[in-house]
């Protein structure tokens, strides 16, 4: 799962979910990157986001854990204005296992992420082995642009709390 945030405290924000996903009933989480400054992608003009990524083990249906990082996103005051524009919390979820859904609600394998390294460069960190789309994900990494992604040390993670 990806996370990102560029609004009111946006360490904390993405902190404060570490800890919401971890009390998912029957989810567990399993691993979590660092966190990452990045620059906008889309709208250019909002200040920069912290990103990052986590891995969850759960007995939950890919739509019913969409649906609790829904209820995570409008507990942190998400409130979704324009595409791809600023916000307090977004979740993404990237992968479901090796399972491909397609519903109007929900592209899982996320259909972006090869692309990003907001999200790459976090997810490679907790998963380098993983598989994305038949290829490595050294493959993608070695495509993007990493210009702008800036890793923050545990001290400045530390800061705001």
């Amino acid at each position: 799962m990806g996370l990102g945030s560029n609004l009111e405290s946006p360490i904390q924000q993405i902190l404060q979910a570490f800890s919401e996903f971890s009390c998912i009933e029957n989810t567990r989480l399993v691993a979590v990157s660092s966190l990452y400054q990045t620059k906008p992608w889309g709208i250019l003009d909002q200040d920069d986001f912290i990103n990052a990524c986590i891995k969850l083990k759960t007995t939950l249906s890919a739509e019913d854990l969409f649906h609790m990082m829904l209820v995570i996103e409008r507990a942190h005051g998400r409130v979704r204005k324009e595409k791809n524009g600023p916000r307090t919390l977004d979740c993404d979820l990237l992968i479901y296992g090796d399972q491909s859904i397609e519903t109007p609600l929900l592209s899982v394998p996320h259909p972006g992420m090869t692309t990003r390294g907001s999200v790459l460069v976090p997810l490679a960190e907790i998963a380098p082995d993983i598989i994305l789309q038949d290829q490595p994900i050294s493959y993608y990494l070695q495509q993007i642009d990493k210009d702008g992604i800036e890793k923050l040390s545990a001290n400045e993670e530390m800061k705001v709390l």
